[in-house]
């Protein structure tokens, strides 16, 4: 290890606190990611219960097949195409029922509730 690497690990060390704090912050404000398979052309599990600030995951499992996330309540928010093994994330940010459904197959619907 060079002077120059030593001299900035101790100099990190002295600066312990600051770390320390930034660290309890982090953990202070982690958020979930909750996951949603979609699947057999249905999303498992259907309906997810999260708090202001978490995330879902939807990862698409099909063999061939491609799907969306789309919010009808939302103007139609859609997300790409998700072609297998792909996904999409979406952070919610206000309590409510969120009600989805894929774009390209509708009968497949899926809700979020989200609480404060």
């Amino acid at each position: 290890m060079s002077p120059a690497v030593i001299a900035l690990y101790r100099w990190r060390l002295s600066k312990g606190a600051p770390v320390l704090l930034a660290l309890f912050s982090l953990a202070a404000t982690a958020q979930t990611v909750v996951e949603v398979r979609i699947a057999d052309y249905r999303f498992d599990p259907p309906a997810v219960s999260i708090k202001v600030g978490d995330s879902v995951r939807w990862i698409n499992r099909e063999k061939r097949t491609s799907h969306s996330v789309q919010f009808p309540d939302e103007n139609g928010l859609e997300s790409e195409r998700l072609f297998p093994d792909e996904e999409y994330v979406r952070r919610f940010e206000r309590p409510g029922r969120y009600a989805y459904q894929c774009g390209p197959h509708p009968e497949m619907k899926g809700e979020v509730l989200v609480a404060e």
